[in-house]
């Protein structure tokens, strides 16, 4: 999950180069209602693995300081907590926080979990061993602000841990199913970027080393039609492009998404077995 609010000064900073850039802080607002809607804990609890397979990727310790940026109903802080790391968890969705806080104490885990904005991660430098961010932080719009937040607060030598979905993946197919219908601000970065291992080299620059292998994740549902329903609802970016098409643009999009749905699914037998792929990636910090 991810976005987050704030506010900079993309839009005169733009007027100073003659150029047109939407102003950031808007398209977050956007953002945050989107992933304030529907009910984004559905999804994620339904993908606990990649969270887990993520810590063990980082190798996370027990006594660690972690964070995890953009936790949404807190996976990855949980799957810290369960390695007896000392963990918060930060988003800017205080009901997911909620849900979060509830299942911590589901399970008896001890997770300090804050409101907060990935942009401007509210922590000293060097504060944490370990930063992770699985499928939330590649969301905030501004890239360049959010990778450099990740790797300040990291402590020099310590590991940022990342799942970020591929752009030739599912979710890519399913983002550019949506733009078709309702488009996206002008001059935002597509999410799907995080997924591609040389532009992360790119934001990172010389702050940290990268090692991003590809791997898959399994998303199963009983049908292809039920998951386009179950995000309809659920998902928080495919509830707000329902509602923007409204009534007379529901079919058309409903049925693009049902396409890219079919074109990734690997079940031969009426069920959806969908294959995600995601970058798993560790940086360490120099």
């Amino acid at each position: 999950m991810m976005g987050h609010t704030g506010s900079y000064r993309h839009t005169s900073e733009a007027k100073e180069r003659g150029t047109t850039m939407t102003d950031l802080s808007v398209v977050k607002n956007k953002q945050q209602a989107a992933w304030s809607s529907g009910n984004y804990a559905e999804v994620g609890n339904r993908i606990l693995l990649v969270s887990e397979l993520l810590c063990e990727a980082v190798d996370v310790r027990a006594g660690e300081r972690v964070l995890d940026v953009a936790t949404g109903a807190g996976n990855a802080a949980l799957a810290a907590a369960r390695r007896f790391a000392d963990v918060v968890g930060v988003d800017f969705v205080p009901s997911l926080l909620d849900q979060a806080r509830v299942r911590a104490a589901a399970d008896g885990l001890d997770v300090d979990f804050r409101v907060g904005d990935a942009e401007a991660l509210d922590f000293d430098d060097d504060s944490f061993d370990v930063v992770l961010s699985a499928c939330g932080a590649m969301f905030a719009p501004d890239h360049k602000r959010t990778a450099s937040e990740l790797v300040r607060v990291c402590r020099p030598g310590g590991r940022i841990g990342m799942v970020n979905w591929c752009p030739d993946s599912y979710v890519g197919a399913l983002f550019r199913a949506i733009a078709a219908h309702v488009p996206p601000a002008p001059g935002v970065e597509p999410p799907g970027r995080w997924g591609d291992e040389t532009y992360l080299k790119e934001l990172w620059g010389d702050t940290a080393t990268v090692v991003a292998p590809r791997k898959t994740f399994r998303f199963r549902f009983p049908s292809p039609e039920h998951h386009v329903d179950f995000f309809a609802s659920q998902y928080g970016p495919t509830v707000k492009a329902f509602e923007a098409v409204g009534e007379a643009g529901a079919e058309a999009l409903r049925s693009d998404i049902l396409e890219a749905v079919r074109r990734y699914n690997r079940a031969d037998d009426g069920t959806l077995v969908l294959q995600m792929d995601y970058l798993e990636v560790v940086a360490t910090k120099r």
